[in-house]
């Protein structure tokens, strides 16, 4: 803040801040700006510079605005391109958890434009995809052939479809031109627990990738039975790649979903995946993620 308030003095601040074109167009959360810009007030005032009428005119606007349920998150990526998202401002809504962005998405997304070569030129499907910013992420920076994403909530669905158009892209089967863009994008509503061995086949995955879906132990038990049913791949000798992000949050749950990883006829194993260099998304704090590869 105190940057900003010696940096960009000769011009407003507000406008380079909560006012800047891409806030205007998808504007945070009231709570979020009434927050942020007081805060910036306060910075400002402590440089003992000259007063900004318009910050405390930008700030009299907002505390005359109503509170929403949605807001809109703008997350800058490595490549200058930006993924907006219309998120949920409570954390829980409509029955799920799957309206807003959980940390263990964004660690996944820096983890993915850092090994693009595991996505590059390949068929990814997401499971549990929620509001879309991992999938998004890195069909914006990984290069995929396809990328499937997937969830089961009616309410999340809607809210990720809209988000991937809000980013540029073109759903299948909507794009009806050969070629129309790459990657090939697809929403599909998938149903852990009774999700067929066919249905995963027809999808033909080479990698599969997940975000803070280890949280419940009923989750897990769904989760898991899936992942056996992919073991049926090993047929043909396409078994995908397999990569699960999730925070720890309870170290019981977290030893649960490793035990139940082992505990069938044809185990899965795992492996940590070392924690990646580059920090590209700002953290309330660091959390405690892990990223697992599975093999099934």
């Amino acid at each position: 803040f105190c940057y900003l308030a010696s940096k960009l003095r000769p011009m407003c601040l507000s406008t380079g801040t909560i006012l800047h074109p891409l806030c205007v167009k998808y504007p945070p959360s009231t709570k979020y700006r009434r927050c942020f810009l007081t805060e910036l007030i306060k910075k400002h005032e402590s440089t003992a510079a000259e007063p900004l009428d318009e910050l405390y005119d930008t700030l009299a606007d907002i505390l005359n605005e109503e509170e929403c349920t949605h807001c809109y998150k703008n997350y800058l990526l490595p490549t200058g391109e930006c993924v907006t998202l219309s998120e949920n401002v409570a954390i829980v809504s409509g029955g799920t958890t799957g309206l807003v962005t959980w940390d263990a998405a964004l660690h996944l997304a820096e983890w993915a434009a850092e090994t693009s070569v595991v996505f590059s030129n390949r068929t990814v499907l997401e499971l549990g995809s929620g509001i879309g910013f991992t999938g998004i992420a890195i069909c914006k920076t990984c290069n995929p052939k396809t990328y499937i994403f997937s969830d089961y909530h009616p309410c999340v669905l809607k809210q990720l479809t809209e988000n991937i158009r809000l980013n540029g892209f073109v759903l299948e089967p909507e794009a009806t031109q050969p070629n129309y863009q790459k990657p090939k994008l697809i929403v599909a509503e998938l149903d852990w627990g009774s999700v067929t061995e066919k249905q995963l086949l027809d999808l033909q995955p080479e990698v599969i990738i997940a975000a803070d879906v280890v949280y419940d132990p009923e989750i897990i038990l769904a989760l898991v039975g899936m992942l056996q049913k992919l073991s049926t791949f090993r047929a043909d000798s396409k078994v995908p790649e397999v990569y699960i992000a999730f925070t720890i949050r309870n170290p019981d749950t977290y030893h649960l979903f490793q035990a139940e990883l082992g505990r069938y006829k044809i185990g899965i194993g795992w492996q940590i995946i070392p924690a990646h260099s580059n920090s590209v998304f700002l953290y309330d704090m660091q959390p405690n993620v892990t990223i697992l590869q599975l093999f099934i």
